[in-house]
């Protein structure tokens, strides 16, 4: 299995450009540990990812590999230890090829930076594959990896996941620990920014989860959750919150939508469409209770140790000469314009903390919602830029710590990816995968791209 996910990898990926270093030679050895294992103790005894193949998100410290995280000033910077989560997957039988693109410091829905470049759409080349766990969405949509790694703080595992055409689940806020991750989110926000898997097939979501969860001692944020079983789901009865998008939504979108909300009615759910106009605010909340939660700046993260003036570097970067991508400066901006609206940003966390009131109690003990995962499909390289707002679709449920499946729904007439997101009460993550898996049956789950 792994000589054929490498020989995948070597031919599509000098056209993405979604694994940005390779520990083939590592990864061999340990395929033949695990051969030599099986034939040694028997199937019985084997971890369930017993020599599986898979990526990790270059954000997360993979024992000798780079761990840059999109940052020039962090190029040298080779990870002496594996994070928490990395570590259960090879203690689960994992086996990582390599470790995946991201954007400049995991904050841009294009994963593109000045260590590695730009990642590429395995269904449009042209067109983005999302950030910051793009190099996962993308490596994984073409069939190359059969599961990653991904983080998420406003969309990082939905977004590549809807842009590539593949399941993505961000967990409720608090179930898995994000140690040994670069940059670590602080204070409330650890339960912001979530951790989880990417994958091609619904059913894989779950025992992955439950391989990442649980509290590691290092990770604050972190708690005890139990987790649900997706099979003791039933559809028959259930309620569905169609939920009206809180913006602009590309035709092609809203009928991916009507026709996932159809196949569930079929199976017996009791479909409702409703509106939370909360939502119309999603970014002014996310941009708010983040804001207040953390106590590092972000200019602070992007200078690392090294003082940076937005005066020369904006001009710079517009001119593709400065060390930093134009989305982290412009980032630097809007952070310090956010930091003196107090007033407004009280307004607005109070709004979130409603807000998650207002759609768990619509919810009830046993419903879903779905909800638009951006404004269109996959867009064109940096035209992000010019339409910078779509990602609020995703990023409201961070902060809502609600958790969330990303499901495909076929493509569209262009041959880009359609999808949904799927959403429940906190602690209900099986039930959002559970629905993620009869969506899959009714609407045929992810397409080989033509990569």
């Amino acid at each position: 299995m792994l000589e054929s996910c490498i020989s995948r990898v070597e031919r599509v990926n000098s056209a993405l450009n979604a694994v940005v270093a390779f520990r083939y030679q590592e990864a061999r050895q340990e395929a033949d540990a695990a051969d030599r294992r099986l034939a040694d103790e028997g199937p019985d005894e084997l971890p369930p990812l017993h020599g599986v193949p898979c990526t990790i998100k270059e954000c997360f410290a993979l024992r000798g590999m780079p761990n840059a995280s999109g940052l020039r000033s962090r190029a040298d910077v080779i990870a002496l230890r594996d994070a928490t989560v990395v570590a259960r997957l090879r203690a689960a039988g994992a086996v990582p090829m390599g470790v995946t693109n991201t954007s400049e410091l995991c904050m841009w829905m294009e994963s593109n930076n000045k260590v590695y470049g730009r990642t590429n759409n395995p269904y449009d080349t042209r067109r983005t594959v999302g950030g910051s766990s793009g190099g996962e969405g993308a490596i994984i949509g073409a069939g190359a990896s059969p599961f990653g790694l991904g983080s998420d703080i406003g969309g990082s595992i939905r977004m590549p996941a809807f842009f590539n055409g593949i399941f993505g689940h961000k967990s409720t806020g608090g179930l898995v620990p994000g140690t040994g991750q670069h940059p670590m989110a602080e204070n409330e926000a650890r339960r912001y920014l979530t951790t989880g898997p990417l994958c091609r097939r619904a059913e894989d979501l779950m025992p992955l989860l439950r391989i990442m969860a649980g509290p590691d001692g290092s990770d604050g944020g972190c708690e005890a959750m139990e987790l649900g079983d997706p099979a003791s789901v039933r559809l028959d009865g259930m309620r569905v919150l169609d939920v009206s998008p809180g913006g602009a939504v590309t035709p092609d979108l809203l009928a991916a939508q009507r026709r996932a909300a159809a196949a569930l009615a079929e199976r017996g759910a009791s479909v409702e469409r409703v509106r939370f106009e909360g939502l119309g605010r999603s970014l002014e909340i996310w941009s708010a209770m983040l804001g207040v939660a953390g106590d590092t700046p972000y200019q602070t993260l992007l200078e690392n140790g090294l003082p940076l003036k937005l005066r020369r570097e904006l001009p710079l970067a517009l001119a593709r000469r400065s060390d930093f991508t134009t989305p982290s400066l412009m980032l630097c901006l809007i952070e310090r314009f956010n930091a003196l609206m107090t007033s407004h940003n009280r307004e607005m966390i109070a709004l979130g903390r409603a807000l998650r009131e207002e759609i768990e109690a619509a919810l009830g003990e046993d419903g879903v919602l779905l909800y638009a995962p951006h404004a269109r499909p996959a867009p064109l390289h940096r035209e992000a830029l010019l339409k910078p707002l779509g990602w609020v679709f995703t990023a409201v449920f961070n902060v809502l710590e609600l958790p969330i499946t990303q499901v495909p729904l076929g493509l569209n007439a262009a041959g880009i990816p359609l999808g949904v997101q799927v959403g429940a009460r906190r602690g209900q993550d099986h039930r959002t995968i559970a629905v993620a898996q009869a969506l899959e049956q009714a609407c045929g789950g992810w397409v080989q791209p033509p990569v």
